[in-house]
């Protein structure tokens, strides 16, 4: 299934190159929206959090922010000193670096047997946090460049109020948690953030409010919130599927210009490398709770990019900061995305032994 996904991916980013779909934004990002709810109610349901060990949870913020800056931080050194960017894209593209894609590693860490392991849970943990700390640091770095935005602040507002109420009052909705319920509570959340963000002018995501929603909904002992693992073909593998697609479909199409296509495959694979090198700062966390194999194969499992990381692209572009930097931090995360079953290979052959 892992490789499946990952063709399913390509084949959206091929589609997305050759064909116009500047008709159907805004359906594409209604759709891609809905299959990511799906995904993160799911992930929200299965997130278990035990309020005895508050400060271990302080500990993985501090990690999951860590984890988020360095690549950034490292690509926008990259960018300003090897190709002289101006300060503002050089920002904006880094922080592009920084956010593990949950929905696309959930996918693909489900399908591949793992959501039992000490890996799973951690990274379930981590690509949470990580993608609100991109989205906490993004609020000051568009008020730096853009200027002061109110929808910016409320955006923020609202996203930490989300969090406050899914760790405060888990478990209190008593409501069904079948494949069609999901998709239904995903129907329902993403065309309420939708009219959200183009009736109020707010800056929010499908993310955190359905990860909300999910750590809301209570399961009884008998109540299995991923009845579908033993099946073949189902719905959640349709959904899954489709939201690899449209997040390939969703990448604008690459321009080079004149620059030479080695020279852009050397700063490609450079870029890739420096970002994923920086997301392996959990490898040298926990050492107490895993062995050091564990370890890295949680830092490679937080290797995925996606739809987190395009939609900081798609606000640079929308502020005309296009061109050669924008170019390349759209195939860096393109090369991630295509790689991300090659990445899911690795944890597994890392905890082989350890699932023996």
């Amino acid at each position: 299934m892992v490789i499946i996904f990952c063709l399913i991916l390509i084949a959206g980013i091929i589609a997305g190159q050759i064909f116009n779909l500047s008709g159907a934004g805004q359906v594409l990002s209604l759709l891609t929206s809905i299959c990511l709810a799906y995904i993160m109610i799911e992930v929200g349901l299965e997130f278990s959090l035990d309020k005895r060990k508050l400060r271990s949870y302080e500990w993985d913020a501090g990690v999951a922010l860590i984890t988020a800056a360095l690549p950034a931080v490292l690509w926008f050194g990259y960018f300003m000193y090897f190709i002289h960017s101006a300060w503002q894209p050089a920002l904006l593209s880094g922080l592009s670096s920084a956010p593990t894609s949950a929905g696309v590693l959930f996918s693909m860490m489900l399908a591949a047997g793992l959501s039992a392991t000490w890996v799973f849970k951690k990274a379930r943990t981590l690509a949470v946090l990580d993608d609100l700390a991109t989205i906490l640091l993004l609020t000051p770095l568009q008020i730096i460049i853009h200027g002061f935005e109110w929808g910016s602040v409320i955006g923020l507002a609202l996203i930490s109020a989300f969090l406050f109420v899914s760790f405060r009052w888990r478990n209190v909705i008593l409501w069904p948690v079948g494949e069609k319920w999901l998709l239904g509570y995903g129907v329902i959340l993403a065309g309420f953030v939708a009219f959200v963000k183009h009736t109020a002018h707010i800056h929010l995501e499908v993310l955190i409010p359905a990860f909300m929603l999910g750590c809301l909904i209570h399961m009884s002992p008998h109540q299995d919130s991923t009845p579908h693992k033993n099946k073949g073909l189902c719905l959640d593998t349709v959904i899954k599927g489709l939201f690899m697609f449209t997040v390939g479909l969703s990448f604008p199409k690459v321009s080079l210009g004149v620059i030479p296509i080695g020279i852009t495959v050397g700063h490609v694979i450079a870029l890739t490398l420096l970002s994923n090198i920086g997301k392996c700062f959990p490898s040298l966390c926990y050492r107490k709770e895993a062995s050091w194999k564990e370890r890295l194969a949680l830092s490679v499992a937080m290797f995925p990019r996606g739809e987190v990381g395009a939609a900081v692209l798609l606000i640079g572009l929308g502020y005309g900061f296009g061109g050669y930097v924008m170019t390349l931090a759209m195939l860096s995360l393109a090369l991630n995305l295509i790689l991300t079953g090659a990445f899911v290979w690795v944890v597994m052959k890392l905890l082989q032994k350890k699932s023996v």
